[in-house]
């Protein structure tokens, strides 16, 4: 293996409500692999997940995650009464249909009185939950002095309500609270926006719903560096048959958030970068001093970035409502899904026989083979 220089580890992790389970059991498996991230950046669900990671020392992260997740999924305990894909789909409907009447514990519950009978401009008229309920959760997972200490880099993303414009909150220029965690994943109408500063924000998911661009795009690592990209909508899929399957295929293709498109233009650019780096050492000096080779070597970058892509793939009987159906039963699912694809990526000749990149950006993405649709399984 010719990787002769440390990398830097980076986990990021999309939105996607419940399917966030997915990313829990894919860390789940990277830490027992000692792939342990420097560096962490989230969206929406990602950036609860996120939080967990960077708030709490390697021991205790996993079972943090865990908690969280059981905590959440506490009301919807019980089974589908077969696994045919009928049967999946009616339990996983009526999960989400309880869960979108009743809330989601230590999540969100319904506002009572409902948003329509509140004054408008006040927080509860603009949002059909309370979202209180997190904040405790947060404050009770998650130790904010060591996720603020720099042990682990945390950077989660928001949209600014007033202007639209996404925001990143990073530990490495600012202090995280509990409020930035929220902003991030203020779904609109569903969440109230989450005041920081004097200003609103909601879910960066409504501008981007993945981290990887703020990642590498203008803040180009110095160093090798492994990210660990963890995606909770596949950007392909089957042509819809039904109205529910417009309205999954919809959402999937909306937050999938042009994941290869963003991927594509880091290979490109990073390949630029590497070349300056190159033809720096062939330039005469008296052109090195020139305003123009100054500032196209500002943009100078020898380092060998590694993207491993990792896609929560739907099964046969998923549905539009995937993202906020909390059953105990389809959590524990998706965080198998999660820690199967990662340890099948650990076991894949491409990852244990990979080397430095010689150009650009390497993207492995070593579950693609799998159908689409997932076979039935048990967890």
């Amino acid at each position: 293996m010719n990787r002769p220089r440390p990398e830097k580890t980076v986990l990021v992790l999309q939105g996607g409500g419940a399917l966030g389970a997915y990313q829990a059991g894919a860390y789940d498996a990277l830490a027992a692999a000692g792939q342990v991230p420097e560096w962490v950046a989230g969206v929406s669900i990602g950036a609860i997940n996120a939080a967990l990671i960077a708030g709490n020392p390697p021991e205790r992260r996993v079972a943090r995650l865990r908690e969280f997740w059981q905590r959440v999924s506490s009301r919807l305990t019980g089974m589908p009464f077969a696994t045919d894909d009928v049967s999946r789909k009616l339990f996983n409907e009526t999960s989400a249909a309880l869960v979108a009447s009743t809330g989601a514990p230590g999540f969100f519950e319904p506002r009572l009185p409902p948003a329509v009978f509140m004054p408008p401009g006040s927080p509860q008229a603009i949002s059909i939950y309370d979202t209180n309920p997190l904040y405790a959760t947060l404050m009770d997972l998650i130790d904010f002095d060591l996720l603020n200490s720099g042990a682990v880099r945390l950077s989660v993303g928001a949209v600014q309500v007033r202007t639209g414009n996404l925001k990143y909150f990073d530990t490495e220029t600012g202090t995280i609270g509990p409020q930035h965690i929220m902003a991030s994943g203020a779904l609109p109408p569903g969440f109230p926006p989450i005041e920081i500063d004097g200003e609103l924000y909601w879910d960066g998911g409504l501008v981007s719903n993945t981290p990887l661009q703020y990642v590498l795009d203008g803040r180009f690592p110095r160093t090798d560096t492994c990210v660990f990209q963890i995606d909770l909508f596949s950007s392909t899929g089957p042509t819809p048959e039904t109205l529910f399957d417009v309205s999954q295929r919809e959402k999937s293709i909306r937050y999938s958030s042009r994941t290869r498109l963003n991927t594509d233009l880091v290979r490109e650019l990073q390949t630029i970068r590497r070349a300056i780096r190159r033809l720096e050492k062939r330039l005469p000096d008296d052109f090195k001093g020139s305003l123009d080779w100054k500032l196209l070597n500002s943009f100078g970058c020898d380092a060998a970035i590694t993207i491993v892509h990792l896609i929560h793939r739907r099964a046969a009987y998923a549905t539009q409502s995937s993202d906020y159906e909390f059953s105990r039963y389809t959590v524990e699912e998706n965080w198998l899904d999660g820690k199967t694809d990662v340890e099948m990526t650990f076991r894949n000749p491409a990852w244990k026989n990979r080397e430095r990149p010689k150009e650009g950006v390497a993207v492995l993405d070593l579950t693609k083979g799998l159908d689409d649709i997932r076979p039935e399984r048990t967890p």
